[in-house]
């Protein structure tokens, strides 16, 4: 992530072992290094490290959270276990110098997702900013032009993260130096040398994110070495498959569709864990896709596979070697693994984030409604509808102390008894909602403060969060039932997405919004056969930091009205969750 931001601020950045950079690696070839955060400490065994020695090297160096640690433990400072924080902070600027050039005294949102904290500065560091619980929050060694902060100024909700990097890069002496068009033509170049005598067999899930892929790799390889395979898995949202098809096909790509929802049903019968589900997923889509070569008769020797994988994608399954896992996508299976390494995966867009991935989509002149349409996930609604093996009726009360207790005392907060995947400190969480109840929930949506303060803390403050909703309307439930994946419970989520689709677009809010998963969730009242829908509206850039996006009261009131419309829908809740410490698909 921090490698695209960088790019995109007009400088090419690349991403090295830090474990096999030597001094000698340096001269002529990178005018800067930075050394980026992570899930580790620093007193971890096999926590990433690097050779000491690149800090005397004379070019400038930024430590990012665990890389802002490491520089100063290595240089003589000290770090110890802190109090783990999560989401916004507020800078306060002492000192307007390094990355902080330019800035005032005044405070400025920071994004922070660590542990450990420096609490002793290295000999010839100073302090240039802080924050209320954090005294070294950004330090400077102006003699050896070394720089470090706790916060992540790469992050779309860092208030002038781009200022910061920009600082960076023009202290490394590198400003207007990288495109896009540069990226487009030398993936392209890559492409052609890969492919070399070879064919491609691409596998559409209908996102953005294949189908610029696809677009890239149908500007290089003539339509006779390149087939285009769109499965539908039973989990599309409604007409997507039509609209996806109609839409290539207007740009002159073909696209075949693949029918294989009775499969996939039959092979995801009873299963309710969630890493579970992508990897079958996954693994069908790979067993459909050697049929259809079959089928048609491609000789696997001259055919290797395409996808639209994106590095948040590499990064969230743990694929870079110190990276932790948050979540196995479906592109990422082990299969798929083998196949990258025997040189089968073709993948275009690899190394790009999706506000990267939609800039190359409109450099190819793709539709606009397709490059900007909400991303979904290739699982699909496969990972919106949640599941439960057994039922329990432990809606537990949340025990908090302090601050924490005075201000939960307006709600009637619980812990739901259901878990979804988050992510914190760069880490893998497995944990429980919390859910407020509050007497007027759309005045607590009309003035958000409260409920996102809570959103903070409670799962800074109890380890078993790592998200919270907020109970909108309907019959609040009181037990979760058992449910798995049926094709009764898909058609009632894939109606309540339709309806929510179609609501941002009559709003005219549809734009405003990154992404909008509509999630399923086995909650309901004693002895009845209903869910809860669950609304996660988010605001972001690149998916690797989000916010909730907050509907006007009176559109959210409606909204709601229409969803409890719905045959088999009990009751609707709110996502108030930041990404970290949710990630945005809760499976």
């Amino acid at each position: 992530m921090i490698a695209s931001r960088i790019r995109r601020l007009g400088a090419l950045a690349v991403i090295v072992d830090p474990e096999t950079l030597a001094p000698k690696d340096l001269p002529g070839e990178f005018a800067g290094l930075v050394y980026s955060g992570g899930p580790s400490s620093v007193y971890d065994a096999g926590a990433p490290a690097c050779d000491p020695a690149l800090l005397s090297s004379g070019i400038p160096v930024l430590g990012i959270c665990y890389g802002h640690q490491l520089m100063m433990h290595q240089l003589g400072g000290k770090v110890v276990a802190g109090s783990p924080e999560f989401g916004r902070a507020n800078l306060i600027v002492e000192k307007p110098e390094a990355i902080l050039a330019g800035e005032s005294g005044r405070a400025a949102a920071v994004w922070m997702s660590h542990g450990d904290e420096v609490v002793s500065l290295p000999e010839g560091f100073e302090t240039i900013a802080h924050t209320d619980d954090c005294r070294f929050a950004a330090v400077w060694n102006p003699a050896k032009r070394l720089v470090a902060v706790q916060f992540h100024p790469e992050v779309t909700h860092t208030e002038h993260g781009d200022n910061y990097l920009r600082n960076f890069i023009n202290l490394c002496g590198v400003a207007d130096s990288y495109s896009l068009r540069d990226f487009l033509s030398s993936e392209e170049a890559a492409i052609r040398i890969q492919t070399a005598g070879r064919s491609v067999f691409f596998l559409l899930s209908g996102g953005v994110d294949s189908t610029v892929a696809f677009s890239v790799l149908s500007r290089v390889l003539p339509p006779e070495r390149l087939y285009g395979l769109y499965v539908n898995t039973g989990f599309m949202r409604k007409g997507e498959s039509e609209e996806v098809k109609a839409a290539l096909g207007a740009h002159g790509i073909e696209l075949h569709v693949e029918d294989a929802s009775e499969r996939y049903f039959a092979k995801l019968a009873g299963v309710t864990d969630p890493e579970k589900k992508r990897a079958i997923i996954g693994d069908l889509f790979l067993e459909i896709q050697a049929e259809v070569s079959a089928r048609l008769g491609l000789d696997p020797e001259h055919w290797i596979l395409g996808q639209g994988t994106i590095y948040p994608d590499t990064i969230e399954s743990g694929g870079t070697k110190k990276s932790h896992l948050i979540k196995t996508h479906h592109n990422q299976i082990p299969a798929i693994q083998l196949l990258i390494e025997q040189g089968r995966i073709v993948e275009p867009i690899r190394d790009l984030y999706k506000d990267e991935v939609r800039a190359v989509g409109q450099l190819l002149e793709l539709p606009r409604h397709l490059v900007f349409r909400h991303p979904f996930p290739g699982p699909g609604l496969a990972i919106r509808c949640l599941c439960s093996s057994e039922s329990s009726g432990q809606f537990r009360a949340v025990q908090a102390s302090g601050d924490l207790h005075v201000r939960l005392s307006a709600f009637g907060a619980q812990i739901l008894p259901l878990k979804s995947v988050g992510v914190q400190g760069d880490q893998r969480t497995y944990a429980h909602p919390a859910v407020l109840k509050a007497p007027d929930p759309m005045a607590c949506m009309r003035d958000q403060a409260q409920v996102q303060d809570l959103a903070r803390m409670l799962p800074n403050a109890i380890r078993e969060i790592n998200r919270v909703l907020l109970f909108l309307a309907g019959d609040y439930p009181s037990v979760l039932r058992a449910a798995d994946l049926s094709r009764e419970r898909t058609e009632r989520l894939r109606d309540a997405d339709a309806i929510v689709t179609d609501f941002l677009h009559e709003k005219k809010i549809y734009d405003e919004i990154w992404q909008f998963p509509v999630v399923l969730a086995p909650l309901s009242r004693p002895a009845r056969d209903e869910d809860a829908v669950i609304l996660r509206p988010v605001v972001s850039e690149d998916a690797m930091t989000v916010a909730p996006y907050f509907m006007a009261p009176e559109f959210l009131r409606e909204l709601c009205s229409l969803l409890l419309s719905v045959p088999g829908l009990g009751s609707v809740f709110f996502d108030l969750t930041t990404k970290p410490p949710g990630t945005i698909e809760w499976e």
